[in-house]
């Protein structure tokens, strides 16, 4: 290695821009044609990780998981109707809840004035699949054929019993808001595998229109560097908001205005400090080289048929949660380090029969093809997919339980989730419930304990990656969580 750029590679970004007197806008432009290898961080085992580097500089150990795909279902799925068998609900349809097994636990204020906690047995039939024997329920013909590729976790629990603090409990450590969430706090960690996409993505899908609303903070930075927030990708001609040159301005206009604005940043730098300029500048930088990487991204249109028929009839529809499946798979392809994809409408209060089974329509097929896809393509090794929502559903019903309809109220005592691929075992189940499906027996797992295994996957330990704010370290996991390490390989 020459002299030159060893004294390069030991340089910060400040240090060399004010040392060689480069414009950000002249580095932007220039690294689109020859990207600076000598800025490039150095991975585990001497291997060069080009693109932005992260806070951490290395993993604390090696990382069994490169990226993640995470499909959050919102609203809370019914674990007794998909997962959590309970043929005693069937039994006993229609009698009330005991005492003794609800053990004087909160409830929301929709059951809370209820007469009667009437159990409900679920509508659907199950059988056990794989060699694992998971039972799982006909609303999932082919989440059943893969099970010996998934780990689930039917024991998961949480303190949220109402959406809002519940999806951002799991999303960023904390039932308030303003917290960063997991992506955030991923890519300021360990930074991006690839200098022309942004690390954290965010697909939204298309689903019930009377969904729970899902707000941008969810994927915000929070306290953490602006350059670290999720970026939404829409369907429809422009995937990225304002990424695009507006009418009449050329690729030589963007590169004065970068240029100008370098200026601004050297003249501001002593009065305004650094960070949040040097933020911006790195979003301006990335928003230029993703004019060109993002279509080529979010086009299906090399995809062959026969895979757009694995994911099902939906993959063809942008918006779509089985297309934004196939997305999510074509990111990871490039190095996108955290995909999160979010799927409205499984909040069940009433008709959940009827509308259970058009949610899993649109999700069962997607989601095993995923998985199935990933492994295909050797990506399954190295690539976590994680399925769940924010809490799960009541063994009883809400309002009134007849022979045709029932619904469930949010239940944040247990429910069930699954992963698969990179360090977590296969054809595995961890946890159990009682036989009302109301309470954990066996290996709780508190949504604190997920986030530390999940940053464990990726060669994070959970307790040394903070951030100082107002006097304070925090950390995605608070004061709390350790990792399940029998989930791991």
């Amino acid at each position: 290695m020459s002299t030159e750029k060893s004294i390069l590679q030991g340089l910060g970004r400040r240090d060399f821009l004010g040392k060689m007197g480069m414009g950000l806008g002249s580095v932007a432009l220039t690294s689109l044609l020859n990207p600076i290898d000598a800025l490039a961080g150095t991975g585990i085992g001497g291997r060069n990780t080009r693109g932005n580097g992260g806070a951490l500089h290395l993993p604390h150990f090696i990382p069994k998981a490169k990226r993640v795909i995470y499909l959050f279902q919102s609203g809370g799925p019914s674990q007794q109707d998909m997962f959590d068998y309970k043929p005693l609900l069937r039994e006993l349809n229609g009698q009330d809840l005991p005492n003794s097994v609800r053990q004087g636990q909160r409830l929301t204020g929709m059951s809370a004035f209820q007469n009667s906690l009437p159990l409900a047995g679920s509508h659907f039939d199950f059988k056990q699949y794989g060699k694992s024997g998971m039972w799982v329920s006909d609303l999932l013909p082919h989440t059943s054929k893969i099970v010996d590729e998934l780990c689930f976790i039917k024991s998961m629990y949480t303190e949220a019993i109402n959406h809002d603090p519940a999806i951002t409990f799991f999303q960023t450590g904390s039932q308030q808001p303003g917290r960063p969430s997991i992506g955030s706090w991923l890519s300021y960690g360990l930074g991006s595998d690839n200098e022309n996409l942004p690390a954290f993505s965010v697909l939204l899908s298309r689903s019930h229109p009377f969904g729970q609303p899902l707000y941008s903070r969810l994927w915000g930075n929070g306290f953490l560097p602006s350059q670290h927030q999720g970026v939404q990708f829409r369907s429809g001609k422009d995937p990225v908001l304002y990424l695009a040159n507006p009418h009449g301005i050329t690729d030589t206009s963007r590169k004065n205005a970068l240029d100008a604005l370098e200026e601004l940043h050297t003249l501001n730098v002593d009065k305004m400090g650094t960070q949040e300029l040097s933020s911006k500048i790195s979003q301006y930088e990335m928003a230029y080289r993703m004019q060109t990487s993002v279509p080529e991204a979010m086009s299906i249109a090399d995809e062959p048929d026969y895979i757009l028929d694995m994911y099902g009839p939906e993959a063809k529809i942008p918006g779509s949660y089985a297309y934004n499946c196939v997305l999510a798979r074509r990111l990871v392809e490039k190095d996108v380090k955290f995909v999160q994809l979010y799927h409205q409408g499984w909040d069940q209060h009433g008709n959940l029969p009827s509308d259970i089974k058009k949610q899993c329509k649109s999700t069962d097929q997607p989601s095993a093809a995923l998985v199935m896809d990933l492994k295909q393509r050797g990506l399954l090794d190295d690539t976590l997919v994680i399925w769940g929502g924010e809490f799960g559903r009541t063994s009883y019903s809400q309002g009134r339980l007849t022979k045709d309809n029932y619904g469930r109220d949010h239940h944040p005592r247990c429910f069930t989730m699954w992963m698969a691929g990179a360090g977590v075992k296969s054809g595995y189940i961890h946890g159990e419930t009682d036989d009302f499906g109301y309470n954990i027996v066996e290996n709780p797992v508190h949504v604190h304990d997920f986030q530390a295994t999940l940053m464990h996957l990726l060669g994070i330990d959970h307790e040394r990656l903070t951030y100082k704010f107002q006097g304070r370290r925090f950390r995605l996991t608070d004061v709390h969580g350790h990792v399940i390490k029998d989930i791991l390989t």
